[in-house]
């Protein structure tokens, strides 16, 4: 617990002085904030289009896929505002050996890695997010009792915690091949499919998004139990074990990494 409270208080001062930095570029961070609003305003009008044509997709309504849609955003929303510094450990710390700051450090390397940037961006997808969550609940898409609220928040902490696992554990990979960025960004894009149905997809597209890399379980799955008030074990539980799975292998990744990081040479 008294470790706990000290990374506690450190990670408020790393994020303080983010914060005092980010604000000498005001412009920048309403610019960024309005980006990420306007994407995925874009995804729902792209919804609304189709919706115009069909009156369901795949026996979803359009409320329904709202719904989906915006529950995806809660956990990327919260893995990309607390954890984005882990893209820049695949695309250069490595290679340009600038990882060795957290290695002089007396503190974990992981948490300095994570505490070192602040990324208010994804303050733009939490807004759709919940905003779209609360529309399905005002037009009773969902319904809303103690155990859905506790489900609810469960289901987006461990949702984010996969996001993070897959990201980590990929990004990981640069302490091998030294720039494992693209294999990442390839692999993140993936998520882009955990807006909508799974079964929606082919088989070999399903059986990836819910085993290799599991995206589905982020969004689809749990939203469904929300939707259907359905197999709250079996879509929900299992989210919470693989995003344990998952933190357990990507964490190890990350440690073996390190005992093999070899800085920058000539």
């Amino acid at each position: 617990m008294k470790e706990l409270k000290k990374y506690a208080k450190l990670y408020k001062l790393f994020v303080a002085q983010y914060l005092k930095t980010l604000m000498q570029s005001k412009v920048d961070f309403i610019i960024g904030l309005l980006g990420y609003l306007l994407v995925q305003s874009c995804g729902i009008i792209c919804l609304a289009l189709i919706f115009n044509q069909i009156p369901q997709l795949n026996g979803w309504n359009f409320n329904q896929l709202l719904f989906i849609y915006g529950f995806a955003q809660i956990p990327r929303g919260i893995d990309h505002l607390l954890t984005d510094n882990v893209w820049m450990l695949s695309f250069r710390m490595v290679i340009r050996g600038e990882f060795d700051r957290y290695l002089l450090r007396p503190m974990n390397p992981f948490f300095q890695l994570i505490s070192d940037k602040f990324q208010p961006d994804a303050l733009g997808e939490l807004m759709v997010g919940f905003l779209l969550v609360g529309g399905s609940i005002q037009k009773g898409v969902v319904s809303v009792n103690l155990l859905n609220i506790v489900l609810f928040i469960i289901s987006i902490g461990a949702g984010a915690l996969i996001y993070t696992d897959i990201k980590l554990f990929f990004a990981s990979l640069a302490f091998w091949v030294k720039n494992s960025g693209g294999i990442l960004q390839l692999t993140y894009d993936m998520s882009d499919f955990a807006k909508y149905p799974v079964s929606i997809y082919s088989k070999s597209i399903q059986l990836v998004l819910s085993t290799i890399v599991p995206f589905a379980f982020v969004a689809f799955y749990p939203a469904s139990y929300f939707l259907t008030g359905e197999a709250a074990l079996k879509l929900i539980g299992v989210e919470v074990l693989i995003a344990l799975a998952g933190w357990g292998i990507a964490y190890a990744t990350f440690n073996k990494g390190i005992s093999i990081y070899e800085s920058a040479g000539n």
